[in-house]
């Protein structure tokens, strides 16, 4: 090829393709896609990227941190639009170009703010998306908390939406899944905000326990038919025992977001269902709410797709950290954790690697002291950050 062919030309890059690392070698973009790639010098006048990484876009499927810009303090809610920005601002320089923003569809008295909220985060992230301000793609995950008894009514009010592309099947009743230890939910709820006393609790505890006797069987149903009616995939939520799996076998889900027992685990790979843990788990080297660690899962083999959760940075942090803490995971291994097998697990299959053809949604890292910086990002071949 030649120089004049591409829109983009980038030489001296180690470059992160799917199944092996090329560590001196270019990439050319043309037409917002990749067009080609090679080992050695650049084949014309080309961006030095100095020996830093080039890799695709990382791809997020579970974050809700949008929620902290919306609701940056208790009672105090942003302009909508202007908490997308700001947010998505923060995703392009953590090196996400594909974002699936986790929005919670339930309504629960007296808990926090941001519930209910999902149809106003919904439209401004459209608005912002049609006003160009945006620099990742922006898709939803709608968040169902089944025991709430208005999940199912909220859900067809935005599953038709084109940009809905997942649907998570989710229950945080006390003493269950994620917080099987109650004093762990306690433990969170006092340290939100102003925080609540432990009589409050008793009085949501009880109130969620009476909503899952009353709602929860039929919820269930009625979400993952409204899912397998629109073709959106399913995600189960913090699966613990071996009966969470079977219903997860049952449902179809498509994706185990955050199991919390090694056992849920492997019942879970055996069904060919990905695992999903979350970054801040593999850079804090456990979970904060004491259950399973994602590295004790990348060591068996049981870890598929990572999810930067509640700290963006983390997704490039983790992705990086793991060939060092797991003999079995290399650097293009670890990688795909971040970028193709989330894209694939979604159906988003024109992006998460660098091979011809793919939208050219990349980065450019560069490390040093082990902390990754994000210097470049292209998303469609335009320069976002």
């Amino acid at each position: 090829m030649t120089a004049t062919t591409s829109d983009i030309l980038l030489g001296n890059a180690r470059i992160v393709l799917a199944d092996r690392v090329i560590e001196h070698g270019w990439v050319a973009v043309a037409d917002g896609r990749i067009a080609e790639f090679g080992e050695g010098d650049a084949p014309g006048a080309s961006e030095n990227v100095s020996g830093d990484l080039i890799m695709p876009g990382l791809i997020e499927l579970h974050t809700d941190h949008l929620e902290a810009h919306y609701v940056p303090r208790p009672k105090v809610h942003w302009d909508p639009v202007a908490a997308v920005v700001s947010y998505d601002g923060q995703l392009a320089v953590s090196g996400i170009t594909t974002v699936l923003d986790s929005l919670r569809v339930w309504r629960e008295e007296g808990a926090e703010d941001v519930d209910g909220q999902a149809g106003v985060l919904a439209e401004a992230i459209s608005a912002a998306r049609d006003a160009r301000l945006l620099r990742a793609d922006h898709f939803l995950h709608l968040r169902c908390e089944i025991p709430m008894p208005n999940v199912v009514a909220e859900a067809k009010e935005l599953v038709g939406r084109p940009d809905v592309r997942l649907m998570s099947l989710m229950d945080h009743t006390p003493g269950q899944r994620q917080f099987r230890d109650e004093g762990k939910l306690r433990d969170y709820y006092r340290g939100k905000g102003a925080g609540k006393t432990d009589a409050e609790l008793d009085v949501m505890f009880a109130r969620r326990r009476l909503c899952k006797e009353t709602y929860a069987d039929a919820n269930m149903r009625a979400i993952v038919a409204l899912a397998q009616q629109h073709e959106i995939p399913l995600a189960s939520h913090d699966d613990t025992t071996d009966g969470n799996v079977i219903d997860a076998i049952r449902d179809r889900v498509a994706v185990a977001e955050f199991p919390t027992t090694i056992e849920a685990a492997r019942g879970l790979h055996a069904a060919g269902i990905g695992i999903l843990m979350g970054a801040p788990n593999v850079v804090r080297g456990g979970s904060h709410s004491g259950n399973i660690a994602a590295i004790d899962l990348a060591r068996e083999g049981l870890l598929d797709i990572l999810s930067s959760d509640y700290i963006p940075s983390s997704l490039l942090m983790a992705a990086l950290q793991l060939p060092d803490r797991v003999a079995a995971i290399d650097l293009a291994a670890a990688v795909r954790t971040v970028t193709k097998a989330p894209a694939e697990a979604v159906g988003l299959n024109d992006r998460g690697e660098i091979a011809v053809g793919k939208r050219a949604d990349l980065i450019r890292v560069h490390v040093a002291h082990d902390v990754p910086a994000v210097r470049s990002v292209w998303r469609e071949g335009h320069r976002v950050a």
